[in-house]
């Protein structure tokens, strides 16, 4: 099949999922959404579990890339103040350019409730994050156990439905008004430096 095709069909899926939820997500709604005569959908991803599935793996791939842009493909930046700018960068991407991607995955996770089988896909991606940012903690020379990518990832996780709303007052009670000091700030908790030593 024509790959060309196939993604176009998966970014317009992802833009249909965003837009209008999982009970939008059809095959007629996409070949809309993507230009395309009607049945293009259905020919490429005959079920909605394959359809499904295509939003999923194309959200990792645009993940994937933007993360190896912000990391130049690389172990990641090597202090904590490079670190701090590229947990900023990703945060700033989810309410900027990779919003319909963020959207699109939270709907998959909220239709992996009811369905077994789309958890089974989403979960190795999900743990993957997990063991990325603790690679990230340790390329920038910070403790980077489990612990300490849990507490990173779980917060990062946790900042993303609120930048996505985004409600001023929310914002600014969670620090997420100002993206930088707020990786900064998270950064410290999770990884304390040394006590300043006394004058």
């Amino acid at each position: 099949m024509n790959q060309d095709r196939r993604d176009r069909l998966r970014d317009a899926a992802i833009a249909v999922l965003s837009e209008a939820g999982g009970r939008g997500l059809t095959h007629r709604a996409v070949d809309a959404a993507a230009g395309v005569p009607l049945g293009t959908a259905k020919n490429y991803f005959p079920t909605r579990e394959e359809l499904l599935r295509a939003v999923a793996e194309r959200c990792l791939e645009q993940y994937r890339a933007l993360a190896a842009r912000l990391t130049g493909a690389g172990p990641g930046p090597a202090d904590r103040a490079g670190l701090a700018a590229l947990l900023a960068g990703l945060l700033r991407d989810t309410a900027g350019a990779g919003r319909p991607r963020v959207v699109a995955y939270l709907e998959l996770q909220t239709e992996a409730i009811r369905r077994p089988w789309l958890a089974a896909l989403l979960d190795p991606i999900a743990a993957a994050d997990f063991a990325a940012f603790g690679q990230l903690l340790a390329a920038a020379g910070l403790p980077a156990g489990p612990e300490h990518a849990r507490a990173l990832t779980l917060a990062l996780h946790g900042a993303v439905p609120h930048l996505l709303a985004g409600a001023p007052d929310t914002l600014a009670a969670a620090g997420l008004d100002d993206l930088d000091s707020f990786t900064r700030g998270l950064l410290d908790r999770v990884c304390p430096g040394p006590p300043a030593e006394a004058v």
